[in-house]
């Protein structure tokens, strides 16, 4: 009786593209996969299936290490997924963390790979346009978050089209996690929501000064404006400041709202009743934690409130940067610190750290209403920016979502106070919102 031996890697003729997937899987590849060669793997019955369409795909995924390979050959359209829409690949994204487990080849197997791929296959092509510089050249041409730096980065994502962030966003405009009562809660109401909460936490009413660095197009400059707070927001973004001043005017709040296009360290003014920072620290730089929370702090009066609203890691172990996917195509430069982290360099500049509260499941449902948005404003988003930078947005999102759900990243809104000369907070004794 003989008995079948699986040939070793030395014993095997070169492996076709599907053969590769089987072999990096262990033979358990839970979707479709084919390939420009002919090759295949999978159930063809299978509900999410990938083609790679072309040997630059191949070349992309080759020569990136992680996940960029495949982003970069699913942004150009390399890279094809039937089964989810580009514009919420989730499905897609979440058959791959939870069910596809591909291996650390072997020296042998490597050297499989590099032999059947060959070598033209590993010489690196230029990526998509969308892609920024890698961190490194960036750090070439000069220090991260300085003014320069941190003008480009901004630039980079969010002076994509106001029209295409219109049609993801929704009547809020508003880019940061939202606040839902339950997960049937539309998304705009959401919105509302998490602005009310922000404003009842701040203890926002008429007559008070507000100040809200990263303003984004103004949605809680203008929110808090409708509560008779007279409010300024800052922003890098010059199309943001312009939507955003149109919006004051269009609402007839010209009198207690503004927005500046400016640097968040030369917004003007002091004695602030309260400064609310909404999707910027992550921006900053941690680096940067004591410059950046000591003047909040000089902004406001004593027994004034800041409300720090941010996405964070969730442990102290690993780099405060983002992977090399979020920071080429989505966040260049953006740094993510544990919640500890954030509050040390809260209560380190001379506050009074009050509340905490994380809203990771929260910025899961939102992500899914941008994707929703997305879909359903698909032609017309291709149309404003282009199909690749579309995909990426589409891409970024269904992951991020993906990330909150499984506690891969958070969501934590803390709420601090500026102690007057005698150490009082000037706070009620239990939370009041």
């Amino acid at each position: 009786m003989t008995t079948f031996r699986r040939p070793t890697p030395t014993q095997r003729g070169p492996l076709s593209l599907a053969g590769i997937v089987d072999l990096l899987a262990d033979g358990r590849f839970p979707a479709r996969f084919s390939a420009y060669d002919g090759s295949a793997t999978g159930s063809p019955d299978a509900a999410i299936k990938a083609h790679l369409a072309t040997p630059r795909g191949a070349t992309y995924i080759a020569t990136a290490p992680g996940d960029l390979g495949m982003a970069r050959a699913y942004i150009a359209g390399d890279l094809r997924i039937e089964g989810v829409h580009p514009g919420d690949p989730y499905e897609g994204l979440r058959l791959l963390a939870n069910e596809v487990h591909f291996k650390r080849p072997s020296l042998a197997e490597l050297a499989l790979i590099t032999r059947s791929l060959g070598w033209q296959r590993l010489r690196p092509v230029p990526p998509p346009p969308q892609e920024s510089r890698p961190r490194w050249r960036r750090a070439v041409e000069g220090l991260a978050h300085t003014r320069h730096r941190d003008s480009e980065a901004v630039h980079h994502h969010y002076d994509v089209s106001n029209r295409f962030y219109e049609l993801i966003l929704g009547p809020s405009m508003a880019y940061t996690c939202a606040v839902f009562s339950d997960p049937e809660t539309s998304l705009d109401q959401a919105q509302e929501h998490k602005l009310e909460l922000i404003a009842d936490k701040l203890g926002l009413e008429p007559g008070m000064r507000l100040l809200d660095v990263g303003c984004g197009w103004g949605s809680m400059v203008r929110y808090a404006a409708r509560r008779g707070v007279r409010s300024l927001g800052v922003t890098l973004s010059a199309e943001q400041a312009q939507w955003a001043q149109k919006a004051i005017a269009a609402e007839g709040l010209t009198e207690l709202a503004q927005v500046h296009h400016m640097d968040y360290r030369d917004a003007p003014g002091q004695d602030y009743d309260a400064v609310s920072s909404i999707g910027l620290t992550e921006h900053v730089g941690v680096h940067t934690y004591p410059s950046y929370f000591g003047l909040l702090r000089a902004k406001l009066r004593p027994g004034g409130r800041l409300l720090n609203h941010c996405i964070t890691r969730r442990d102290t172990r690993g780099r405060a940067q983002t992977d090399a996917f979020i920071d080429r195509y989505v966040f260049p430069d953006g740094e993510l610190a544990p919640i500890s982290q954030i509050i040390t360099g809260v209560q380190d500049a001379g506050f009074e750290v009050r509340h905490d509260e994380n809203l990771r499941e929260h910025y899961a449902l939102t992500l899914q209403g941008w994707c929703a948005n997305l879909v359903e404003h698909w032609d017309e988003c291709v149309a404003e920016v282009g199909e690749p930078t579309a995909r990426v947005w589409g891409l970024y999102m269904a992951a991020s979502r993906l990330s909150f759900e499984h506690n891969g990243i958070q969501l934590h809104q803390v709420l601090a106070v500026r102690p007057d000369s005698d150490g009082n907070s000037h706070v009620p004794l239990r939370p009041w919102w």
